[in-house]
């Protein structure tokens, strides 16, 4: 049994996979209140639901993928931004728990191994991995893959193999400059792509704009902006916002196709709730401005069809 796991920057997935099926989904969600033992709460999350899920069928655990949303090297999270995690060694904090566990319950014979094999990768690049092999990148040998939600992560596949870095994983498209003057973000840097063209800050300055809570849900989001749309969007706070948001997401886009000039680009994330709002007018802005430098009217701009299961089906697959 190969299982996949997804920490994201809310919440975190945990599944065995098989043939790229989610066969057993367990999540826990993550608020600014966890932050501070975020570390303890990964290492019991993952752990608690791994022996759950063994435990529950006949089969033994082969290995482990973890999904991650920020820079790997090996066994390490090098850094994670949003998550506020530095120099971790996850890898051996988890086989530590499934060795003492296998020892004193007598389970060693749940596991394939031990220690458990288990990879990191960038979430990004698992969730492309996933799109390209059972989503909406099949059939392309070319593409550009971006998640967009908390951060903005990214990953290229060219003759149908992901593109890596030799020192770290690379592709860090949240973090290349659109604006030199413009806002602070958590990297250090001012500016970043992932500052104007997350879904977070979409939403969040939504929230600011209709002057709703920011604790709103991104399905009651919905309902407002669908209510909105049946009503030939009559207010022009979430108007502006849409114009101003896609504007941004067009700039970071353009930009990578510009660089990588692929056949396709697919957009993963919670932006795959909120397509009709968005995907229309983004291609709109990117195809038919002057944002490109080569003119692309056959270049294919798609949402992720996997959704929110992309990185936990990636992970298994590392």
């Amino acid at each position: 049994m190969k299982i996949g796991v997804d920490i994201g920057g809310s919440h975190i997935a945990i599944s065995a996979v098989e043939d790229g099926k989610i066969l057993e989904l367990k999540q826990r969600k993550v608020n600014d209140e966890d932050r501070e033992g975020i570390l303890e709460l990964i290492e019991n999350t993952i752990f608690e639901n791994v022996i759950n899920i063994i435990n529950n069928t006949d089969e033994k655990l082969e290995t482990i993928g973890i999904a991650v949303p920020g820079t790997v090297n090996g066994q390490i999270i090098i850094k994670c931004i949003n998550l506020g995690i530095k120099d971790y060694n996850i890898v051996e904090a988890l086989n530590n728990k499934f060795i003492k566990y296998a020892t004193e319950n007598e389970k060693q014979n749940r596991f394939e191994s031990l220690p458990v094999p288990i990879k990191l990768q960038n979430d990004a690049k698992c969730a492309a991995i996933a799109e390209s092999k059972y989503g909406a990148l099949q059939g392309y040998s070319s593409s550009v893959f971006l998640t967009l939600g908390t951060g903005i992560g990214g990953a290229v596949i060219n003759d149908g193999k992901l593109l890596q870095g030799k020192c770290f994983s690379g592709y860090e498209f949240g973090h290349m400059t659109i604006n030199f003057n413009g806002e602070q973000c958590k990297c250090g840097k001012k500016g970043c792509f992932e500052i104007y063209g997350s879904m977070k800050k979409f939403k969040s300055i939504l929230k600011e704009r209709l002057g709703i809570s920011k604790y709103t849900h991104g399905e009651q989001l919905f309902e407002l902006l669908k209510y909105d749309m049946a009503l030939e969007r009559k207010d022009e706070r979430i108007k502006q916002t849409i114009e101003e948001y896609t504007d941004n997401l067009a700039i970071g886009i353009s930009n990578l196709i510009n660089i990588f000039e692929p056949e396709a680009i697919g957009i993963g994330g919670s932006f795959t709730y909120f397509e009709e709002f968005l995907l229309e007018k983004l291609k709109t802005k990117i195809l038919s401005g002057n944002l490109l430098f080569n003119p692309r009217s056959d270049i294919i701009i798609k949402p992720a069809l996997l959704k929110n299961n992309a990185g936990i089906i990636g992970a298994s697959m590392l």
